[in-house]
């Protein structure tokens, strides 16, 4: 009888243990949040660091050749949109990445998604300002990402630059609303009937280069570079640095005009003392 008893009593014991674990389980489940599930999926679209305005200007007073060094001296991926190029002679931009995605045309989605002025890019549009750039990724080089009447808006907006691996139509108006615009080509070719906005400010694509928000866009005369926000000041200390000490060799190379391996090229951080740049640079009060 003893024994029955203790057998009953582990038994129950043992059910109501289990009951206690799938109690809490089933309250974990309930309890994690499910955006905290949706960010450990996806990750958070746009980096947690916020380069400031300070910073913004001193990163859009370099040469994207000297943004595109200091990205390649830390070891980062290509960070050059390509076939952005600009729309006219002396365009350039340099501001925080307001993106936008477009997808092939599909009816559903086209059914699904807000249109009109709550279409994904109108939503992006409303981002914009004189220190951002608009960058749209297209589904293809030829497709028109939009025209003066689209763009309009971001004029009015004083958007910082428009940047695509797409095309653009309207040229002649677009060169005169003065927004800096980079893209692919020009067409004549209408938008909607190959893509439509998907995402705005998402992570994208674009020119084979991953555009987080908020990252930093510059473009010039030889194209856009994408500055990783979260490593926006060391890009700029060794972008700067670097300009700095070519400024120094082009200016000995006019003095000796003698072949520039003398002198170049060089690795920032790896510049021996004892070398020509280093004694050279050395005489000039420079650190390297």
């Amino acid at each position: 009888m003893l024994s029955f008893a203790r057998s009953a009593s582990r038994a129950i014991a043992g059910q109501a243990c289990r009951q206690v674990v799938a109690s809490s389980s089933a309250q974990a489940v309930k309890s994690f949040p499910s955006f905290a599930a949706k960010r450990f999926a996806t990750g958070p679209a746009a980096s947690p660091t916020t380069v400031s305005d300070e910073l913004l200007e001193k990163l859009s007073k370099l040469s994207t050749q000297g943004l595109i060094d200091g990205l390649w001296v830390m070891g980062w991926p290509s960070s050059y949109i390509e076939g952005a190029r600009p729309l006219a002679k002396g365009m350039k931009c340099a501001g925080r990445a307001v993106t936008v995605r477009f997808v092939p045309q599909r009816p559903d989605i086209g059914a699904d998604k807000p249109g009109g002025e709550n279409s994904p890019e109108y939503e992006a549009f409303e981002k914009c300002d004189n220190k951002t750039v608009l960058v749209m990724s297209s589904v293809g080089p030829w497709e028109s990402v939009g025209g003066d009447i689209k763009f309009l808006r971001l004029k009015q907006r004083n958007v910082g630059g428009l940047v695509t691996d797409g095309s653009v139509r309207d040229t002649d108006t677009m060169i005169g609303y003065g927004i800096p615009t980079f893209s692919f080509s020009t067409t004549a070719k209408q938008g909607p009937a190959a893509m439509q906005p998907w995402e705005c400010n998402g992570v994208i694509n674009c020119g084979g280069v991953v555009v987080r928000p908020g990252d930093i866009i510059v473009g010039d005369q030889d194209g856009v570079v994408v500055v990783p926000a979260a490593a926006a000041q060391q890009v700029y200390d060794i972008a700067h640095s670097r300009e700095e000490i070519e400024e120094v060799v082009k200016a000995q190379l006019e003095i000796e005009k003698c072949p520039p391996g003398k002198y170049y090229p060089f690795m920032s951080g790896k510049i021996k003392p004892d070398s020509p740049l280093g004694k050279l640079l050395t005489s000039k009060g420079i650190k390297f």
